[in-house]
Order: structure tokens, then C-alpha cells, then sequence
């Protein structure tokens, strides 16, 4: 069974902290308190609690990010430009806003356009898919000698845990899943399939008894092997094995875990996400955030248009545009959408230029990114990309309006949840480090 880490305890748990914070204790305890184990858990969950007494002034409380890995043509979804060339044929459609329109690709979308701010100038000095994906999960660029949290896992980290199956939950995800970073594994998002398949690992096939029997053995005599060798003070004398086991019983027997199971929900409710599995995760994602679950990202891939790039992108608008109108219908009706943020986006977008062999190569200025929920504005356009061609020996930024850097959406959305993105944590190396290093974009915001 695969260790279910959605606490913060943990023998690699690091304990994150403010730098300011840090050089106090120091000058307090004279620089020796903290290798003696005082930075306990206790102390820690008072820290976050401190850090977030201004959490939810703009309503935030949970993300779904609806992750389309590949890149998604923004020509084909968001930003069509029909009537010129580099509109590749894809038309032009009314949306629920007022001169707002978006690609025919989208109809269903269309409708729930009032509901959204649509960025179509972002920009990533990122055009590789695993370094694009990074950049923007993280809002960070890679960087060899460190491992950057995840948005969800910051937010995970940042804010209290009251609930008793994983905050941080991805969907479908199939290269590269979200990761705690350097805040630890423990933050890593839990990873499902298609919802329609129940959670592995889950039921117990034994007798009561017997079970509680081989969990006390587990306790008392196995993990006081994995303790030998360890220091002393660690963790309490906890590892992470003790704790995996503890959340994994807690889980087995919660009554919250019955919200991956989309089949409660109401026939016309399924059907209204369509009937592909990342519908059925988007509807999980509902389910979920209704428990309190911080961050859920659901994934489809397929978007890597270099050949045939109007048929690809055709075929996956069709799987995503079912499921995130009925994504906002259902968080609207359920009261949730104030509270949850949807962000819907992948690494970049695709060239203006189609090639020769029909597709759009990887084009990480000027793609597009939906926003709703939460305190962003409702039936708002930020930015817009030119109509003309541009292509190397050019700067690609001359063509986008109002652009918006990729670390700017991080920092925005972190202050959504009350989060003091530029606060610095001290890594396990003793290395300082922002939560982020973007502006937040406050015209974003209803009452920016």
C-alpha cells in the first residue's frame, strides 16, 4: 500500500519557518534550541496558525487545478483569432460575456464564461515540457540543487488540517505529479486513477482482532527497528513509517473517504461532467473539496499538437469542455464556488505559425489561463495577444498586452488563501526561501 502522507509529521518532515523568525530564536535561545527538538509539531501548528490569521479574507479556502499537460493550443481554446491567419481555421464563438468570445471547441464553456477571469497573456521563459511543467506547478524555474513545493503543497503547509484523508490530492497524473518539495513528502499530493475505481488497499479483509494485534506489533516491535540508530530526540522518535501506518488506519476508517466515490452522486449529476475519466475526477474534485480538501488537481494529457494539431486539439476540448462547465455548475449550486479557486491551464500554448505538417510547436508567451471562484473578478479578459505572425529573430513579448509572468499568477492565487507569498522559509540546507518571487496581481481581484 502506498503510504498515505497528508499530515506534517514525519522523520523528513522539514520544519518550515519564517527567516525572521528563525534569527529571533536564535538571538533568544543562542542558536541552540532548535538542535535540541523544541521546533515541535505543537510549535509548528501554532507557527502556521500565527502566519494565518489574515487566511481567507478574500475567501479562498480550497484549489482545483485542471491541469492539461502537453500544452494547449491558446488559438484553439481560449484566444482564437478566426478572421486571421494564424486563427488556423478554428472560428470564433459568443460567450456569456458581452463581447468576450472564445473557440467554437469550447461551447459548453462558453456558457459559464461569466463566472471567469481569463488571462490570455501569460508568459514562461520555459518552452520544454517537464521544465514548463515545473515552472508552472511550482511558479518556479528548476533548479538543480532544490526541489520546489507544488502550489497545493504550499497551500497544504500554510493552512490548518482538520480532516482526515489527504488535503492534497491529484488526479490522472501521469509524468509528473505534484511534489512537497523541499517541505517534505509528506506534502507530495495522493495519487488516484479514474474515479470510477475504488481506492486500492482500503478494505480490511481481516479479523478485527487480528488486525489490531499485527498494528500493535507494528508499533512495538518493528518500528523499534526502523527507530535504531536514529537520534534520539527525532521527530519524538517517530519515522515516517509509523506515521504512514497511523494515517493509513485513520483514513481506512474514515467516514470522509466515501467522497471519492463519484457513483453517490445523482445519474444526471455523472453525466452531466461526460462520460471520460477526467470527468469523473472533476466530479471527484467537487466531492472532495466539499470535505475540505485543500488543493485537487485533475489531469488530461494529450495536448502536444505538432502534427495534426486542429484534430488533437478538437478531440481533447471535447473531454474538457463537459467537465469544467459542470465543474462551476456544481461548485455555484453547492455553495462552494466563493471559497474555491479553479484554475485551468497547461505548461504553455502553441505557436501562431502552423507547420508543415499541420501542428503548432511549443509557445510559452502569450498562452491563455482560466481563473474562477474565489475573489477573482467575474466576466473579466486580462491581457490579449496580437493577430500577426511572430516568430524567432522578434521578441515575442511585443505581441501581448498587460503580460503576466508565470511566478505573478503563483503569488496571486497564494494571496487568495492570506498566504505571505513573499515570506522566507528555511530549507533543510539552511537556505532561505521565498514561497514566491512574483508580484500579485491585485487587478485580478473583484475588489482590486
Amino acid at each position: 500500500m502506498e503510504p498515505l502522507d497528508f499530515g506534517r509529521a514525519g522523520c523528513d518532515s522539514w520544519r518550515m519557518f519564517h527567516r525572521r523568525r528563525f534569527l529571533n530564536s536564535a538571538a533568544m535561545f543562542a542558536g541552540t534550541a532548535l538542535g535540541h527538538g523544541l521546533l515541535t509539531q505543537v510549535a509548528e501548528s501554532l507557527a502556521v496558525a500565527s502566519e494565518g490569521r489574515n487566511a481567507n479574507r478574500l475567501g479562498a479556502k480550497s484549489l482545483i487545478i485542471l491541469w492539461l499537460q502537453g500544452g494547449p493550443s491558446q488559438l484553439e481554446t481560449f484566444d482564437p483569432h478566426s478572421d486571421a491567419v494564424i486563427g488556423g481555421g478554428t472560428k470564433s464563438i459568443d460567450t456569456s460575456v458581452k463581447g468576450l468570445q472564445i473557440a467554437e471547441t469550447l461551447p459548453r464553456t462558453a456558457e459559464i464564461m461569466h463566472h471567469a477571469t481569463l488571462i490570455r497573456s501569460m508568459t514562461s521563459r520555459e518552452g520544454d515540457h517537464e521544465r514548463a511543467t515545473y515552472n508552472m506547478k511550482t511558479g518556479w524555474r528548476p533548479d538543480p540543487t532544490l526541489i520546489h513545493p507544488a502550489i497545493g503543497a504550499v497551500i497544504c503547509h500554510q493552512t490548518e488540517n482538520n480532516i482526515e484523508i489527504p488535503r492534497h490530492v491529484s488526479i490522472l497524473s501521469d509524468q509528473w505529479p505534484s511534489r512537497g518539495g523541499y517541505m517534505g513528502s509528506e506534502l507530495d499530493a495522493f495519487k488516484i486513477g479514474d474515479p470510477k475505481d475504488p481506492l486500492p488497499n482500503l478494505k480490511n479483509y481481516t479479523d478485527p482482532q487480528v488486525f489490531e494485534k499485527r498494528l500493535e506489533d507494528l508499533s512495538s516491535v518493528v518500528e523499534r527497528e526502523f527507530r535504531r540508530g536514529r537520534i534520539r530526540e527525532l521527530d519524538k522518535l517517530k519515522t515516517l513509517h509509523e506515521t504512514s501506518t497511523r494515517r493509513a488506519t485513520t483514513m481506512m476508517g474514515s467516514e470522509q473517504i466515501s467522497a471519492f466515490d463519484v457513483t453517490k452522486e445523482p445519474t444526471g449529476v455523472i453525466e452531466s461532467f461526460g462520460d471520460t475519466s477526467f470527468g469523473r475526477g472533476c466530479l471527484a474534485a467537487v466531492r472532495l473539496i466539499e470535505q475540505g480538501v485543500r488543493c485537487v488537481e485533475v489531469e488530461v494529457s494529450g495536448w502536444d499538437s505538432h502534427v495534426e494539431n486542429q484534430v488533437i486539439q478538437r478531440n481533447r476540448c471535447a473531454v474538457l469542455d463537459s467537465a469544467l462547465h459542470a465543474l462551476i455548475v456544481q461548485l455555484e449550486e453547492r455553495g462552494l464556488l466563493e471559497s474555491t479557486i479553479v484554475m485551468c491551464s497547461g505548461e504553455f500554448g502553441r505557436t501562431p505559425r502552423v507547420n508543415v505538417a499541420g501542428g503548432r510547436d511549443h509557445w510559452p508567451t502569450g498562452f491563455s489561463t482560466f481563473l474562477a471562484g474565489g475573489p477573482f473578478r467575474a466576466g473579466h479578459v486580462h491581457g490579449a495577444t496580437t493577430s500577426e505572425l511572430i516568430e524567432t529573430g522578434k521578441d515575442p513579448l511585443s505581441g501581448v498586452e498587460e503580460p503576466i509572468r508565470v511566478e505573478d499568477l503563483h503569488a496571486t492565487i497564494l494571496n487568495a488563501f492570506g498566504i505571505d507569498f513573499a515570506q522566507e522559509l528555511i530549507t533543510p540546507v539552511g537556505r532561505p526561501m521565498a514561497l514566491s518571487q512574483g508580484n500579485m496581481i491585485r487587478s485580478l481581484y473583484r475588489n482590486g
